[in-house]
Parts: C-alpha cells; structure tokens; sequence
C-alpha cells in the first residue's frame, strides 16, 4: 500500500464574517476533499501537547509520528538538521527571522515577520554580511530560505541565554516588540548583537525591508529515531520550509528538493505532485507533503488569499494525485498541523481536521471535508503523535 499524508500548513480556522460565517475551509471551492470525505475515517487530532506552544515545529513534529514533549527542543535545532549542519551536543541554534520593524529597539512595533517575503536572493547577501562584521568564534550566522535563517551560539546551551523567552515574530505582528527587548537585554552579547546586526541592515546598499534581526526558538541538536525503523515504511518528505525538512532529515527520511518550492501561493505544486509519484513508483512506501500557503495567508490576514491557498491545495494537490492513484493500493490523509485563524493571525492549539481515505475506510460519510464536519464524527486523536499509527492501524 502507498500512504500520502497532505498537509495543509494552517488551513485551520474560525468562523468568518466576510465569508457569512464560514470557515475559508468551508468557503474554498474543493471539491477533490469533499469527494474524499463521502465515505472516510474523518475526525480530530490534537497535534500540539497541552502546555506546549502551538508552533508548527511542534505540530508537524507530531503528525510526522513523533512525541514533541520527549523529543522537541526549539525551532532553530528541527532547520539546522534540514541543512545537515554539524553540531556539539551543547551547540545552542536559533531560528533567526530577517523582520521588519517600526524602529529596531524597546520601542519598537514589529511590521512584519518576513520583511515582504524578502527572496532568497535578497537575504542571503545580508546574512552573509552580518556573518562577515559580526560572526565570531561564540556566533556564527547561517544563511536560509527567504526570511528564515539561524544563529549558531557554541556552547551556548549550558549559557543564560538558552533560557531567554523570545516570542516568535509572527505572533506578534503589529505589537510592541518591548517585552522581546527587554529580554534580549538581559544578555549583554544577545543585546549587542542585536543592535550591531540593526546598524548593518540600516547600510545604504540593503534595499530590503528587513532591518532587524530576530533571533527565538533556541535549542540543542534535535536527535529523532529512525523513522523507518520505528514504522517499517520507506519514507520520502516534500515541502519548501527547513523546518519540515529538518524533521525528515534528523528521522532518516528522503528529503526531496523541489526547484521553484516557495511556500506561497506561487509555489510549484506540479513539481510536488511529480516527485511523490516518483518516489512511490520506485519502491517509497509513504510521502509526507507539506504545503506552507495556507499557513501564510493566516498570518497575512487577508481572507480571499487564504481562500485560494486552500483551493489551490484541492485543485493542484489533492486532485491530481487521486488520480494519478487511481485503482491502486494508496491511502490518503488530508490535514493541517494547526490552525492559524485569520482574526488572530497566528496559531492557536485547537485539534485540526483529519480524514482518511482509502476503499477500506467507510466509517463516515461527510458531506464536505470541514473543521466542524470532522468534529461531528466523535473522533479525537488526543495525542498527535500517535496519527500515523492510528491511520495504519485503521488500514490494516
């Protein structure tokens, strides 16, 4: 049997008074779901443990089959292992955003998280510049994706700062940034760098948006089990962010690049679809698919753009590997890490929609795949690693 989990990064959401009180989920033109959910498994999963925060770290960390509470050490450490970083155990990584503030200081507003979706292309040049005039033996600066890159502290977990408590820039859009620089503050190298890395991107020859560093979701080295040693299958990932990514990478799954992948509304779904029928075709047991649009239309705010991601998702991933698998022994899981509801910009921990595809599978009978149609049914899956096992026990 061929197994396809399709995640929908934060397609999860509320209610919508633009949309007359409909989800975008419910609003979305998708009709490949809805076909899937008239005879499925369909129900809940509470991917994020209680107590933890609702980060997609977290989240796919769970639905790739894996305990957060026991194995999940920060954001920065999960996209260091999607880039085969070499690390000492007491290595302290974080994730650091190129943002877009106000004023990059205490009295500062964050504007945006991603400084415009600032291009690869943009952001490499500066973060190799910031490594240049502020890299040192204590901190190495480590270009990414787009506004996604990381901060290398060595040693740095045995220090103070492992303990510092940044939040993530996304979930603070439009908020005073004082709280955030106050505990940088608290570390006089943290703080240092933060203002030095401010002079460097106020430099004339940057044109970007970003004029701030924001370095958060600091850990040590992430170690995962084998994942085909825990669940006997031949496991491929696909998406366009190092987080998901890293996951694959530290759990010994292939981790398959897709050229034009940007993790917007503008990525290349076809070439997705054609590397997980690839790798299925040859000998792959399971794809994890990952799209990231969804997840970035929540945080943007703007309701029609959320809309589309989730269209889109149906027409150009869903569709085209149901048919592509039809007649064949392949089972499908349809889902979101988290929801991130465009009232609150941001992710929240409600239990996400799941539903289960395959001729075995007739349990229920939704009329569309839908957040409140898959609540219905009863199901809940309290703990959010054990997706992955729950489904194939479900086949079996």
């Amino acid at each position: 049997m061929k197994l396809l989990f399709l995640i929908a990064d934060g397609m999860g959401d509320w209610p919508v008074k633009e949309l007359d009180g409909l989800t975008p989920l419910e609003a979305a033109p998708t009709p490949h779901m809805d076909r899937l959910a008239r005879s499925c498994v369909a129900g809940l999963i509470r991917t994020v443990p209680l107590g933890m925060a609702p980060g997609s770290d977290v989240a796919n960390m769970s639905l790739v089959g894996f305990d957060p509470a026991l194995h999940h050490t920060g954001r920065g450490p999960i996209e260091a292992a999607a880039q085969g970083l070499t690390l000492d155990p007491d290595d302290l990584v974080w994730r650091l955003n190129l943002v877009r503030a106000t004023s990059p200081d205490e009295s500062g507003t964050m504007l945006d998280y991603s400084s415009g979706h600032i291009t690869t292309e943009q952001s490499t040049p500066l973060i190799e510049d910031l490594q240049a005039h502020l890299g040192d033996d204590d901190f190495k600066f480590i270009p990414g994706i787009q506004y996604r890159h990381l901060l290398v502290h060595k040693g740095g977990a045995n220090e103070p700062e492992a303990g510092l408590a940044i939040r993530p820039p996304h979930d603070i859009t439009d908020q005073p940034m004082g709280p955030d620089i106050a505990a940088y503050a608290t570390s006089a190298r943290m703080k240092a760098l933060f203002d030095a890395a401010a002079k460097r991107l106020a430099q004339p020859d940057n044109t970007s948006r970003a004029n701030a560093i924001w370095p958060w979701g600091q850990g040590r080295p992430l170690i995962l089990p084998d994942f085909t040693r825990t669940y006997g299958l031949k496991a491929a990932v696909i998406s366009a962010v190092d987080l998901v990514k890293g996951l694959g990478r530290a759990s010994g799954m292939e981790v398959i690049d897709i050229p034009g992948a940007t993790g917007l509304l503008d990525t290349n779904y076809q070439g997705k679809v054609d590397a997980a029928l690839d790798f299925l075709n040859n000998g792959g047991d399971y794809v994890y698919l990952h799209v990231e649009a969804p997840d970035e239309c929540g945080h943007s705010g703007i309701v029609a753009d959320k809309v589309k991601a989730i269209a889109q998702f149906d027409e150009h991933i869903v569709g085209p590997l149901t048919r592509a698998l039809e007649g064949q022994d392949a089972a499908f899981v349809i889902t979101c890490d988290h929801f991130t509801p465009l009232i609150e910009r941001t992710h929240t921990t409600d239990p996400v929609p799941f539903l289960i595809s395959h001729p075995s599978c007739t349990m229920h009978g939704l009329p569309t795949f839908s957040e409140a149609n898959a609540a219905g049914t009863g199901v809940l899956i309290e703990q959010g690693h054990e997706a992955l096992k729950y489904t194939l026990e479900v086949l079996s």
